[in-house]
Protein backbone atom coordinates (compact mmCIF):
# COMPACT_ATOMS: atom_id res chain seq x y z
CA UNK A 1 0.00 0.00 0.00
CA UNK A 2 1.39 3.71 -1.37
CA UNK A 3 -0.08 5.90 1.56
CA UNK A 4 1.71 9.10 -0.48
CA UNK A 5 0.02 7.83 -3.44
CA UNK A 6 -3.68 7.19 -1.48
CA UNK A 7 -3.22 10.80 0.16
CA UNK A 8 -2.85 12.18 -3.48
CA UNK A 9 -5.39 10.62 -4.68
CA UNK A 10 -8.15 10.79 -2.13
CA UNK A 11 -7.51 13.78 0.21
CA UNK A 12 -8.93 16.40 -1.99
CA UNK A 13 -12.59 14.11 -2.48
CA UNK A 14 -12.61 13.48 1.15
CA UNK A 15 -11.74 16.88 2.60
CA UNK A 16 -14.66 18.37 0.58
CA UNK A 17 -16.60 15.38 1.45
CA UNK A 18 -16.61 16.54 5.11
CA UNK A 19 -16.72 19.84 4.67
CA UNK A 20 -20.06 19.42 2.81
CA UNK A 21 -20.88 16.46 5.91
CA UNK A 22 -20.05 18.43 8.92
CA UNK A 23 -20.07 22.65 7.41
CA UNK A 24 -17.13 23.07 9.62
CA UNK A 25 -13.81 22.57 6.66
CA UNK A 26 -11.42 22.92 10.08
CA UNK A 27 -13.18 19.77 11.44
CA UNK A 28 -13.20 18.12 8.07
CA UNK A 29 -9.12 19.06 8.01
CA UNK A 30 -8.81 17.00 11.33
CA UNK A 31 -11.08 14.45 10.33
CA UNK A 32 -9.37 13.59 7.05
CA UNK A 33 -5.73 13.28 9.50
CA UNK A 34 -7.57 11.25 11.38
CA UNK A 35 -8.67 8.89 8.85
CA UNK A 36 -5.34 8.39 7.75
CA UNK A 37 -3.59 7.81 10.95
CA UNK A 38 -5.79 4.87 11.61
CA UNK A 39 -4.96 3.85 7.72
CA UNK A 40 -1.50 4.13 8.78
CA UNK A 41 -2.31 2.67 12.61
CA UNK A 42 -4.86 -0.21 11.50
CA UNK A 43 -5.07 -0.47 7.87
CA UNK A 44 -8.40 -2.74 6.34
CA UNK A 45 -7.91 -6.29 6.20
CA UNK A 46 -8.82 -5.52 2.22
CA UNK A 47 -7.90 -3.49 0.53
CA UNK A 48 -10.17 -3.74 -2.82
CA UNK A 49 -12.39 -0.44 -1.59
CA UNK A 50 -9.77 2.52 -0.12
CA UNK A 51 -11.54 5.02 -0.63
CA UNK A 52 -14.59 3.67 0.80
CA UNK A 53 -13.00 2.51 4.21
CA UNK A 54 -11.49 5.94 4.35
CA UNK A 55 -14.78 7.94 3.95
CA UNK A 56 -16.29 5.86 6.56
CA UNK A 57 -13.33 6.19 9.45
CA UNK A 58 -13.76 9.78 8.93
CA UNK A 59 -17.32 9.65 8.71
CA UNK A 60 -16.96 8.09 11.80
CA UNK A 61 -14.69 9.99 13.08
CA UNK A 62 -16.91 13.04 13.02
CA UNK A 63 -19.44 11.21 14.72
CA UNK A 64 -17.17 9.78 17.72
CA UNK A 65 -16.02 13.22 18.11
CA UNK A 66 -19.44 14.55 18.30
CA UNK A 67 -20.36 12.37 21.06
CA UNK A 68 -17.48 12.31 23.34
CA UNK A 69 -16.41 16.27 22.65
CA UNK A 70 -18.66 18.85 21.55
CA UNK A 71 -21.99 20.04 19.87
CA UNK A 72 -21.38 21.70 16.81
CA UNK A 73 -23.34 24.52 15.42
CA UNK A 74 -23.45 23.91 11.89
CA UNK A 75 -24.30 27.71 10.17
CA UNK A 76 -23.55 26.98 6.92
CA UNK A 77 -19.76 26.03 6.13
CA UNK A 78 -17.70 28.59 4.51
CA UNK A 79 -19.62 31.34 4.25
CA UNK A 80 -18.91 34.39 1.97
CA UNK A 81 -18.37 37.68 3.31
CA UNK A 82 -20.34 40.82 2.25
CA UNK A 83 -17.63 43.15 2.31
CA UNK A 84 -15.53 40.74 -0.18
CA UNK A 85 -15.09 41.44 -3.12
CA UNK A 86 -18.68 40.30 -4.83
CA UNK A 87 -19.79 42.65 -6.83
CA UNK A 88 -23.78 41.75 -5.49
CA UNK A 89 -24.09 41.93 -1.74
CA UNK A 90 -27.97 40.92 -2.08
CA UNK A 91 -26.20 37.86 -4.38
CA UNK A 92 -23.89 36.88 -1.49
CA UNK A 93 -26.64 37.10 1.00
CA UNK A 94 -29.05 34.79 -1.26
CA UNK A 95 -26.23 31.95 -1.76
CA UNK A 96 -25.02 32.25 1.93
CA UNK A 97 -28.61 31.72 3.17
CA UNK A 98 -29.13 28.80 0.25
CA UNK A 99 -26.28 27.13 2.19
CA UNK A 100 -27.65 27.46 6.02
CA UNK A 101 -31.00 26.23 4.56
CA UNK A 102 -29.45 22.97 2.83
CA UNK A 103 -26.92 22.63 5.48
CA UNK A 104 -30.17 22.32 8.02
CA UNK A 105 -31.95 19.82 5.64
CA UNK A 106 -28.72 17.71 5.21
CA UNK A 107 -28.64 17.79 9.15
CA UNK A 108 -32.39 16.30 9.25
CA UNK A 109 -31.34 13.70 7.37
CA UNK A 110 -30.40 10.29 9.12
CA UNK A 111 -26.76 9.91 9.86
CA UNK A 112 -26.54 6.80 6.97
CA UNK A 113 -28.67 9.31 4.17
CA UNK A 114 -26.55 11.99 4.48
CA UNK A 115 -23.45 9.61 4.02
CA UNK A 116 -24.83 8.28 0.85
CA UNK A 117 -26.05 11.55 -0.39
CA UNK A 118 -22.66 13.17 -0.11
CA UNK A 119 -20.59 9.82 -1.57
CA UNK A 120 -22.79 9.56 -4.23
CA UNK A 121 -22.08 13.41 -5.09
CA UNK A 122 -18.11 12.29 -4.40
CA UNK A 123 -18.36 9.85 -7.26
CA UNK A 124 -18.85 6.66 -5.63
CA UNK A 125 -20.69 3.91 -7.46
CA UNK A 126 -23.40 1.81 -5.67
CA UNK A 127 -21.44 -0.91 -4.95
CA UNK A 128 -18.75 1.53 -3.18
CA UNK A 129 -21.52 3.24 -1.31
CA UNK A 130 -23.51 0.09 0.02
CA UNK A 131 -19.97 -1.50 1.03
CA UNK A 132 -18.60 1.54 2.93
CA UNK A 133 -22.14 1.60 4.75
CA UNK A 134 -22.79 -1.78 4.87
CA UNK A 135 -26.08 -2.28 2.92
CA UNK A 136 -26.85 -4.11 -0.15
CA UNK A 137 -26.24 -2.08 -3.20
CA UNK A 138 -30.01 -2.78 -4.45
CA UNK A 139 -30.78 -0.78 -1.47
CA UNK A 140 -28.87 2.39 -2.14
CA UNK A 141 -30.81 3.26 -5.16
CA UNK A 142 -34.04 2.96 -2.96
CA UNK A 143 -32.52 4.99 -0.41
CA UNK A 144 -31.17 7.51 -2.71
CA UNK A 145 -34.13 8.39 -4.20
CA UNK A 146 -35.77 8.78 -0.51
CA UNK A 147 -33.19 11.12 0.70
CA UNK A 148 -33.57 13.30 -2.22
CA UNK A 149 -36.91 13.45 -1.65
CA UNK A 150 -36.77 14.56 1.87
CA UNK A 151 -34.39 17.31 0.58
CA UNK A 152 -36.73 18.65 -2.68
CA UNK A 153 -39.76 18.18 0.24
CA UNK A 154 -37.64 20.17 2.81
CA UNK A 155 -36.69 22.79 0.22
CA UNK A 156 -39.55 23.17 -1.93
CA UNK A 157 -38.22 21.73 -5.22
CA UNK A 158 -38.60 19.24 -7.55
CA UNK A 159 -36.41 15.80 -6.98
CA UNK A 160 -35.06 16.31 -10.72
CA UNK A 161 -33.34 19.66 -9.84
CA UNK A 162 -31.34 17.71 -7.04
CA UNK A 163 -30.25 15.15 -9.35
Amino acid sequence: MNLDALFEQHHAGLLRYLTRYTGDPEEAEDAVQEAYLRLVERPPEREDNLRGWLFMVATNVVRDRRKKHYEVALAGGAEERIGSDQADPLAVLEQNERRRAVREVLDRLSTKERTILLMREEGFMHREIAEAVGTTTKSIGTMLVRALSKLAKDLGEEVEELL
